[in-house]
Formats: structure tokens, sequence, C-alpha cells
């Protein structure tokens, strides 16, 4: 069942959510985890990390994985599965995206590190452009940064490898 727009901005989920400590579960895939906290129907809540588009990995037969899907999914399955995070909810924007699942930026307890942040820093994810958040302009640097680097898929991806959207984007920006 989707909740998005169902409460609003402030809502059950945010009051439920924003600031709870949690332990990551399971890696779904780069950028989307689940926690140990109960969810309307479900033992765990499934976040989808805001701000970000790690690269897709097949779930489906017949379906390829994206460049540097697996390794983006690896680095999440050996480190974070098992550790505590933080969930923090955008402020300005609906918690749950389409699909229902929490959107959310997600700090390592131990560390303070931003998981989102860890992800486009280290070449597994894009900061994704289709969708405002607060911290969009922090993220963008961060790509940016890392492209130049060519650090993870930045350092062989080809344009046609990039998500659709983003392949989109670039189309329309070079007009």
């Amino acid at each position: 069942m989707d909740h998005a727009g169902l409460f609003g901005h402030q809502g059950p989920d945010r009051s439920r959510y924003d600031g709870a400590i949690a332990t990551v579960t399971r890696a779904v895939d780069g950028d989307t985890i689940d926690v140990n906290i109960p969810d309307y129907r479900r033992a765990v809540t499934r976040l989808r990390l805001r701000g970000i588009d790690c690269p897709e990995i097949a779930h489906a037969a017949g379906e390829q994985d994206a460049h540097f899907g697996q390794q983006a999914a690896r680095f999440v399955r050996e480190n974070v599965v098992g550790r505590r995070v933080r969930i923090v909810l955008d402020p300005n924007h609906e918690p749950r995206g389409k699909y229902g699942r929490l959107l959310a930026y997600v700090y390592f307890v131990d560390t303070g590190e931003m998981l989102n942040e860890t992800l486009i820093d280290r070449g597994l994810a894009y900061a994704d452009r289709r969708f405002e958040h607060v911290l969009n302009h922090r993220f963008l640097r961060l790509e940016k940064k890392a492209a130049k680097a060519k650090v993870g898929l930045w350092a062989k991806v080809k344009p046609e490898q990039m998500p659709k959207w983003r392949q989109r984007m670039n189309a329309a920006q070079t007009r």
C-alpha cells in the first residue's frame, strides 16, 4: 500500500521515523535497504536513499545489471548490513515515494557519516537530479568531484551506460 500523500508532510511517518535509530537488515540493491522497524504490514521498513540513484542490478530473469550496479550493491551488503543507522527525512517533501518506500538520508550511528553521500563520493551512485530535496546542491558537488577524479563508475562509464533519466537530461543540456 502506498502511503505517500496520505498524511501530508507531518503525518505518522515523520513522527515514527525522523531521527529513529535502526539496524540495517538487508541491502535490496545499492540505494534501497531494509531496517528493523516494522512498517504497516511488513516486519521491516524499506528505505530508498533520497537524492541518489545507484546503477540497477538485475532483479528478474532476462534483466541485465547496469554498469557498476553489482559494485554498488556489494558495497552496501558488505559495509552497511548489520550497522546501526539514524534515519532523517527531508523536512520539505513527502516521506514516501511512489512505490511506498520511505525516502531518507541515512547516517551511520558510529561515525556520523551519511550513506547517501558516501555512495556518491565513492562513485557508486549518481546524484539524482529528477527530484528536489534539501541536499541537492551538496550531492551535485560530490558527484562533480567524483566524476572529475574518475572514481568508481566514473572511471569507465559511457553515456549509453548511464540511467535513461540521466541520458535524457544530458541530451536536453546539449540542445
